[in-house]
């Protein structure tokens, strides 16, 4: 059998080993330490914007905190944006409160923003005015931020950004991950750089950032003694892993250039093919990271379904993924409130995420664009 092309799989750079060496060196394997600290420093040289960083051991802890500083509580509402991984919307539920998913615009397949402020007045009217907004830079593309922040602003409903895939992406230069009132990272396996496993909250002042570290670390009140007046969590990044990330960020814009370089590399293949939609940049406000490059197949132009194309490229070895399916038509959520219309379900019925990997070679495109024009003779 072929050897495997992935979809997104991890990239060392090569200094990561340097850093965890340190953390043995000195003791340090436990949720604090240099390289936690260091590694916080270096996103939010980063990010910029004056930010603070909480590393912490998921994305979703990240999310989960957010919601926690934001005040959600049981029988609040959360509005979120219905295309996104289940990450986006578990922590909602962690909380006791309800998720009002919203469907995806034609341009970012991000969050409606039509859709959101419908959602928000009718809310109002049933006397359930929502306490957060969740808005997700899907598959690294930047949402609608100007239209999201001024409503979020109209009805003064805190916006959590969920910047998990969209390290790297701008919009009109300032980073993903600062517009919201928190921000949430991710650094999973299959993300642009990676600790392994691990997340980061972006927040704007420090006490929201010591906040964040008490309720990560088992909310332990100043005393000689264990005491806790509040519920915590064992939500920190460990020493070890903060390492990890230290050399990653070494290689942050080599990997953010190869995966647009992915991303050019597809514009390329499907430039004369009627029918396939490559998820781009609509103007030069936004600047992707292109953590995946994902496609949208028009059957009746193209001739071939998203199937076709996802089984040919499974026979070859090369991983391929449908997009996100709709939280609202997952059976986790059945039932929850939903406001648009089948945007967000058709991209899910016909989209495609292809191999974006920053450590792709060029044997590798070859057998993709191999394969692919193979579907295309079948025709």
């Amino acid at each position: 059998m072929k050897e495997k092309i992935w979809l997104s799989s991890p990239h060392m750079g090569g200094n990561e080993l340097k850093y965890i060496h340190q953390a043995f060196d000195e003791n340090w394997v436990a949720p604090l330490g240099p390289n936690v600290n260091g590694f916080e420093q270096d996103l939010q040289a980063f990010l910029g914007a004056e930010v603070k960083v909480s590393a912490l051991s998921a994305g979703t802890a990240a999310l989960h905190l957010a919601l926690i500083e934001c005040g959600v509580q049981a029988g609040d509402e959360v509005l979120c944006q219905t295309m996104t991984f289940s990450a986006s919307a578990n922590p909602i539920v962690y909380q006791g409160a309800t998720p009002v998913f919203i469907d995806s615009e034609k341009s970012t397949w991000n969050l409606s923003p039509f859709f959101l402020e419908e959602a928000i007045k009718d809310r109002i009217s049933k006397g359930k005015k929502p306490k957060a907004v969740i808005a997700v830079s899907l598959y690294g593309m930047p949402f609608q931020v100007e239209e999201v922040l001024s409503i979020c602003q109209k009805y003064n409903i805190p916006l959590i950004e969920d910047a998990a895939e969209a390290l790297g992406s701008t919009y009109k230069g300032k980073a993903c991950g600062t517009f919201g009132k928190f921000g949430v990272l991710s650094f999973n396996g299959n993300k642009i750089i990676t600790t392994s496993g691990g997340g980061a909250l972006v927040c704007h002042s420090q006490e929201e950032k010591d906040k964040a570290v008490f309720l990560s670390t088992q909310a332990r009140d100043e005393a000689p003694h264990y005491q806790h007046s509040h519920i915590g969590y064992n939500y920190r990044m460990s020493n070890i892993t903060a390492g990890i990330g230290r050399g990653q960020m070494e290689v942050l814009p080599d990997r953010i250039n190869a995966r647009r370089k992915m991303h050019a590399f597809y514009t390329e293949l499907f430039k004369d093919i009627r029918g396939i939609q490559l998820l781009t940049e609509p103007n030069e406000d936004y600047f992707s990271n292109h953590w995946l490059s994902v496609i949208h197949i028009d059957e009746q132009l193209v001739g071939f379904d998203r199937e076709v194309l996802r089984l040919a490229f499974l026979e070859d070895n090369i991983e391929t993924r449908p997009l996100w399916k709709p939280m609202h038509l997952q059976p986790v959520f059945s039932g929850t409130p939903y406001y648009g219309e089948q945007v967000a379900e058709t991209l899910f019925n016909n989209g495609l995420c292809l191999p974006s990997g920053s450590n792709l070679t060029e044997a590798d495109r070859q057998r993709i664009v191999k394969v692919f024009r193979k579907v295309l003779r079948k025709l």
